[in-house]
């Protein structure tokens, strides 16, 4: 993917130049390795500090809600998908945008990699499919594929849905993937133990709101954790208070969610809420036979009823 960059600044440079957008969003390298960060470019020499490698995580669609500039975003294949919901859901408008396509090979994982290491990472490279990573006091190389984001690991739509540009050729789609492996093994325990999981999952949360403002589905003015009147949850880091966040949002994003994994990438405790999201995201896909964010033509089902919708959930 390193090759994706000239390509990218190409691109970018040229809209500017013929004025076809007010401006490019990508990124720029970070002031921290394996945190690379958003970049607005306004101007051609702008372009210079775009760059792309498997440390451009976070879901650029999230800067693109309720713009009224003419925009070039550079997308992946789960971040396509999120722009698709957002113009379903009137949040832009797809002529306002041109959509660099970027197939996508994985993101690393920042918090396994900084795992393996007992002191502060200095630097993060890549180089023909590894990951060479290097601290205080030691090197290793790693295989990229071994420490990919558990959501790149499962992903079977790497390409993007939508493009107006694509930086390279489409890459092979993963198949025979088993994206709902863990969510089965908490459907098959009991009451007790899913409670006890579930403890164990958000008992590190801080309620710092990292996977909230990652997040480019929550775009809401106001976050129901937020509202005093009425004050639908508390706002301590109590675990009943934290359940009910963490729930609620998940449930917000049922039949949105692309599995973008910009929420456990964002969160500083490295909690897998995905956990969540991903169970919804299978109800979903059994229930209506949905993905999101793969077509403009359909709207999710929860915006929508049709008479043969399943209705066992009704007691």
């Amino acid at each position: 993917m390193l090759g994706y960059i000239d390509k990218i600044k190409e691109i970018s440079e040229r809209l500017l130049k013929e004025g076809t957008v007010d401006m490019v969003i990508g990124f720029k390298k970070g002031t921290l390795p394996m945190m690379n960060e958003p970049c607005l470019a306004k101007k051609p020499d702008d372009v210079e500090k775009l760059i792309w490698d498997s440390n451009c995580g976070i879901n650029l669609t999230n800067y693109l809600t309720d713009r009224k500039e003419k925009i070039a975003v550079v997308a992946k294949g789960c971040d396509s998908r999120n722009i698709v919901t957002h113009i379903i859901e009137n949040k832009i408008k797809r002529d306002q945008l041109f959509i660099i396509g970027v197939p996508c090979k994985g993101m690393i994982d920042r918090h396994e990699i900084a795992s393996m290491f007992e002191t502060e990472i200095l630097s993060v490279a890549e180089e023909n499919g590894k990951v060479i990573v290097k601290s205080k006091d030691s090197e290793k190389t790693l295989e990229k594929g071994d420490v990919l984001q558990k959501n790149c690991a499962v992903c079977t739509h790497r390409n993007p849905v939508i493009h107006d540009e694509l930086v390279a050729d489409l890459v092979e789609e993963q198949k025979d993937v088993d994206r709902y492996a863990d969510v089965r093994e908490i459907e098959a325990m009991s009451s007790e133990e899913k409670w006890n999981c579930f403890d164990d999952l958000l008992s590190p949360c801080v309620r710092c709101y990292a996977c909230r403002n990652a997040c480019p589905l929550c775009y809401c003015p106001i976050c129901f954790v937020d509202e005093s009147q009425p004050q639908w949850v508390g706002k301590t880091t109590d675990p009943v208070d934290t359940k009910t966040f963490h729930f609620l949002r998940a449930y917000h994003c049922a039949g949105r969610c692309t599995d973008c994994g910009a929420c456990e990438r964002a969160c500083p405790v490295g909690i897998n809420m995905r956990m969540l999201t991903k169970k919804l995201e299978k109800d979903c896909f059994e229930s209506f036979g949905w993905e999101a964010g793969l077509t403009l033509d359909e709207r999710p089902p929860l915006d929508t009823y049709k008479p043969e919708d399943p209705e066992d959930f009704i007691k």
